[in-house]
């Protein structure tokens, strides 16, 4: 094929580029939206294939001028956007989201009381009383938990055979975003779903606690969740008040229909999850390469969950301030 034919063929991806640049160019970045659409990169990835060829066939240096910097630019602002999106991620990280809830702080103290009194009303009853952990678990579930938490279990917290970190980071996160999920989505029930779901975790967990106390089991359960539950805990919390937002706004939507002031809650919402699935995943690390290794003493677990639960509190009081709360 000759130059001539060469240009006559491609021209028209050439162009559709180069437009796409100059309209990304007028907005000044703002998103950069086009940028990350299936059809920028598949035509940027033509222009380099059609530069590589220029070069082999020695067509002439105006054509090859032509395509290095419609490629080049159009590498600036594929990756520029791209850059964009991680910056947007490491923000979020670094103060939007302990700022988002502060800024929600109302539902997260809602949310914190239907998860915490449950548990704390449940875990001092199975205490003193121990047969009332049979009104939420048959006796095959209690068996397993104290076979789970056994000090002559080789691994804290697991199932007899579980050995495996890995596996067990697996289950963890399916297990942990499970429960987040549903907290979260129950909120489509106008909030009942939410507040359900925040309830029984709260006693089930509390049921837990309680009956694994009384059993003196306490140097190989608090041990276990302390460091962890930093995480996982606030994390169900945080499921739970983002439900409870897109519970709230189909309630009293104010002047907003119904479906507008739940499209606005779900806006804030979703960005709450998306913390919440961060968290979780961390908090399974913790519990499958942390918590259930025995080769540290009580003492060392108690002190790096204190230093755990000490960060995710500063984290969640003081960073991001300079975002309006």
């Amino acid at each position: 094929m000759n130059q001539q034919d060469f240009e006559q063929r491609n021209t028209p991806v050439w162009t559709r580029l180069d437009e796409m640049i100059q309209a990304i160019g007028k907005r000044h970045g703002k998103d950069q939206r086009d940028a990350k659409q299936v059809e920028f990169p598949h035509l940027y990835r033509q222009v380099c294939h059609h530069l590589a060829i220029a070069r082999e066939r020695q067509y002439t240096t105006h054509l090859i001028d032509r395509l290095n910097q419609l490629m080049l630019r159009s590498h600036q602002y594929l990756y520029s956007a791209r850059a964009g999106n991680f910056s947007r991620v490491m923000q979020f990280i670094g103060g939007g989201f302990p700022a988002l809830i502060r800024r929600e702080q109302r539902l997260f103290w809602l949310a914190m009381a239907l998860f915490v009194l449950p548990a704390l009303i449940m875990g001092l009853s199975v205490y003193f009383w121990p047969e009332m952990i049979y009104t939420l678990m048959d006796s095959s579930q209690v068996s397993q938990f104290d076979q789970m938490y056994s000090p002559s279990s080789p691994y804290i917290g697991r199932e007899r055979g579980s050995d495996d970190d890995v596996l067990m980071f697996g289950f963890y996160i399916y297990n942990n975003i499970g429960i987040g999920f549903r907290t979260f989505a129950g909120g489509m029930l106008y909030g009942l779903g939410s507040i359900f779901f925040l309830f029984f975790n709260g006693l089930h967990i509390g049921a837990v606690a309680g009956y694994l106390t009384q059993r003196g089991y306490i140097d190989t359960f608090w041990p276990f969740v302390i460091g962890h539950g930093a995480f996982e805990l606030t994390a169900i919390v945080f499921a739970g008040m983002a439900g409870l937002k897109l519970g709230f706004s189909m309630l009293a939507p104010g002047r907003k229909t119904r479906l507008t002031a739940l499209i606005d809650a779900a806006r804030v919402s979703i960005r709450i999850v998306y913390g919440v699935i961060g968290m979780l995943v961390i908090a399974a690390f913790l519990e499958a390469f942390w918590s259930s290794i025995k080769s540290f003493s009580p003492e060392i677990k108690y002190i790096v969950g204190a230093v755990l639960w000490s960060m995710v509190l500063l984290y969640f009081i003081f960073a991001g301030r300079r975002h309006a709360d």
